[in-house]
């Protein structure tokens, strides 16, 4: 098979310029037939992709070999993934059949490829709420059986990032916004670093291109000075490890683009004042593994020599490696200079394992080792929630949503009473841990022993805490306990253990709910059970009978709602109507009408988008149109399951409407002040307040005040103003990520 004619004369040289370059950065073992393979992967791509284009109007097949390429290169991995890379668009893009790949390159391949094949309208029954979202638990459910489905996936994923300018901007938020919310989160999960802080740069540059390219500049104004700062910072600790014979190499890390903004947001800082722009790291050559902690200690204790350390900032991950094999001392120490510097101490291998993830981890593993790598153990939660959902017959939406619940958290350890450690995601309480060790543990559950010290069961767990639960036999699982969990597999075993734990009830609630229906001659049939139950909100009739025998529903609620049921039936049409569809009544309302006074759409509060902001508008059927800012995890949360139903938006209305904005400004304390403030916003810029806090923190003030305003370029104009007044010194508006 050769590349047909379609391709020009150029193009062919392009693809086999490219071909070369993926077995140039195919450095993972490799024979003459994996060649082979490989060679007739991609000639079968190029021509099965030979009348496709991309928007761009380059050769759609140099997406595959992309995409190959970053596999082999990128990611390490070998012949079945790179063959699976380079054909994982054909079933999905042209004739060629799963059967056909799997006659030709083995069932592996075929099933990676089938994996990462998108899901189509036609292949779901009406009631598929989310296309994405389907797609993504298909994609999860394949990783369940081999991790090279979600390898490929990212890749592509990756490369689709990297070309992303060519689509239209709708497309680039929908794209976007999956990669924030889904496929980034993965990769670092996956230890792949790299592959994560570039998707994390590309989604930052296409959902908020002016937060990206301001960031960006400010990292090139301080470089030079920052790189050398660090050079020095380094250079004794150096010097006196060498002189230990401990050979090291040393490296300043600039943070990526959207790092740095994510820390900013978070403290509230500017660029400058965010100490861990860059980071100092220090890489041992140490040649036996068994060495590898004593000697991260021990550099760890000559720069402590020459820096103090913040100990509350320490984090060994060395004595601790995270599940996905990340392994390294983070420490920060205060400079020469009286800045504190971010430091990381790692081994060579540590350092490759934590820049190239799965494929270094499993190069350095322990094959003789019968203990479970972090992968396997990884591996295992992802089968469990997979299973999970199958037997609760979750749809695609609750699955993700579960799936970023257990996953996506950073991850704590905690031992046991006698010394086990158990990992749990950050966030989990002693509930969480209960139901880990055993369903019963859970649904018995008091409290617990946390370091020898009595607390409740919603108490949060932190990293080194030993836990000793406490149960009673006269405990019941509660519906309230929902609450207190974190991970999906304890609400999963507290929704069964509140569910057997009700059916005891069962005979007698429903004996005496028999009894009510006769006492009020009601029929006793299952559409009025269903209407009580309805009416309480629970979920079935066993929850109904549970409630009727322990006394939460009696006569007086059975006669209330079922002889007014028809009377209950108008009032709750009324109310959606009144909550559904509601014509402003002043300026200030959140909704805006349309012609016939129907709320056409909605500016989100968890934003608040006012004219001259950047705005994305997202159409659910049968709701209004919900405004957003791009950046809003809300609306990236829903682009990235409803990406179809992006609109069109620009946010601009005449003066006769108001928006309501949250600014925080930062003061010296000092008599008058707020008076000021009062007088700026009421008197000279004639705005409405709806709200004003202020508070003392120290010798400071912090005021956050509320205000109506027509558009952007008023409330920059109060801003602009505030900051002006003497003793301010910082203005932010809060509410939105810029």
């Amino acid at each position: 098979m050769t590349l047909p004619d379609t391709y020009s004369q150029d193009e062919k040289a392009e693809l086999e310029r490219q071909f070369q370059n993926l077995l140039t950065c195919w450095k993972s073992r490799k024979n003459e037939q994996d060649v082979e393979s490989v060679t007739e992967g991609f000639l079968l791509a190029a021509n099965a992709h030979k009348n496709q284009r991309r928007r761009s109007g380059e050769p759609y097949m140099y997406h595959p070999l992309a995409v190959a390429t970053i596999i082999a290169g990128e990611m390490g991995m070998g012949r079945t993934s790179i063959i699976a890379a380079l054909l994982h668009d054909v079933v999905e893009d042209t004739e060629y059949t799963l059967d056909y790949i799997k006659e030709h390159f083995g069932d592996q391949v075929a099933q990676i490829v089938d994996g990462v094949t998108k899901l189509t309208n036609e292949d779901f029954e009406e009631g598929a709420k989310s296309l994405q979202a389907e797609t993504f638990r298909k994609v999860i459910m394949s990783m369940s059986y081999d991790i090279r489905v979600i390898l490929v996936k990212l890749a592509d994923r990756l490369h689709n990032m990297r070309t992303l300018g060519s689509m239209p901007h709708h497309k680039q938020l929908k794209i976007a916004s999956e990669t924030t919310q889904i496929y980034a989160p993965v990769a670092y999960r996956l230890g792949l670093y790299k592959v994560k802080l570039e998707l994390d740069d590309l989604c930052l540059k296409y959902i908020n291109p002016q937060v990206f390219e301001s960031v960006q500049k400010q990292l090139c104004e301080i470089r030079d000075k920052k790189l050398k700062e660090l050079e020095e910072f380094l250079a004794p600790v150096k010097a006196e490890l060498e002189q230990r014979d401990i050979k090291v190499r040393t490296m300043a890390i600039e943070r990526n683009v959207s790092s740095v903004w994510e820390r900013m947001v978070k403290f509230g800082m500017s660029l400058e004042e965010v100490y861990d722009v860059y980071v100092a790291r220090i890489i041992i050559d140490c040649q036996n593994v068994e060495d590898e902690k004593i000697q991260c200690w021990e550099t760890f204790a000559v720069f402590t020599k020459y820096y103090y350390p913040d100990n509350k900032k320490m984090r060994d991950w060395v004595s601790f490696p995270k599940t996905n094999g990340y392994s390294s001392i983070h420490a920060v120490f205060m400079d020469k200079n009286g800045n504190w510097v971010e430091t990381q101490i790692r081994t060579e291998r540590m350092d490759e394992t934590a820049e190239n993830g799965f494929a270094a981890y499993w190069k350095y593993r322990d094959k003789n080792s019968t203990a479970e790598s972090g992968l396997d153990l990884w591996m295992k939660v992802v089968r469990n929630l997979v299973q999970q959902a199958d037997e609760n017959h979750a749809s695609a939406i609750e699955f993700i949503d579960n799936f970023k619940l257990d996953l996506f958290n950073d991850e704590i350890f905690v031992f046991t009473p006698k010394g086990d450690k158990i990992t749990l995601p950050k966030g989990s309480t002693v509930l969480d841990f209960a139901y880990n060790i055993h369903t019963d543990l859970g649904n018995h559950c008091v409290g617990a022993n946390i370091n020898k010290k009595l607390s409740p069961i919603q108490t949060e767990l932190k990293m080194g805490d030993q836990v000793e639960v406490i149960t009673s036999e006269h405990q019941e699982p509660q519906e309230k306990w929902f609450d207190y969990l974190a991970t999906s597999g304890a609400k999963t075993r507290l929704k069964n253990g509140i569910k057997d734990f009700r059916k005891a009830y069962k005979d007698k609630g429903k004996d005496m709910l028999r009894e009510y229906f006769d006492n009020t001659g009601i029929d006793f049939s299952k559409q009025n059970r269903n209407i009580l139950a309805e009416k309480f909100n629970l979920a079935n009739r066993n929850d109904l009978y549970y409630y009727v025998a322990t006394n939460k529903i009696g006569q007086q609620d059975v006669e209330t709602i079922l002889k007014k049921k028809d009377a209950s039936l108008s009032d709750y049409l009324v109310k959606y109507l009144t909550l559904g569809f509601v014509r402003p009544s002043q300026k200030k309302n959140e909704e805006k009408p349309d012609e016939n006074g129907v709320a056409g759409y909605v500016i989100a509060t968890c934003c608040k988008p006012i004219p001259g902001d950047d705005v994305v508008a997202i159409q659910l059927p049968g709701e209004p149109i919900q405004i957003h800012h791009p950046d809003c995890p809300e609306a990236q949360k829903l682009m990235s399951r409803y990406g179809e139903s992006i609109v069109k938006a620009h946010l601009q209305f005449g003066d006769d409407f108001a928006f309501l904005a949250t600014i925080k400004v930062l003061a010296v304390n000092k008599m008058g002040f707020g008076a000021k403030l009062f007088d700026t916003i009421t008197n000279q810029e004639k705005l409405d307040m709806q709200a004003m806090e202020m508070r003392i923190e120290g010798g400071m003030v912090v005021a956050t005040v509320s205000v109506y305003v027509n558009n952007l370029k008023t409330l920059e104009n109060l801003v602009n103003k505030i900051k002006k007044l003497e003793l301010v010194k910082k203005v932010e508006r809060i509410g939105k990520r810029s």
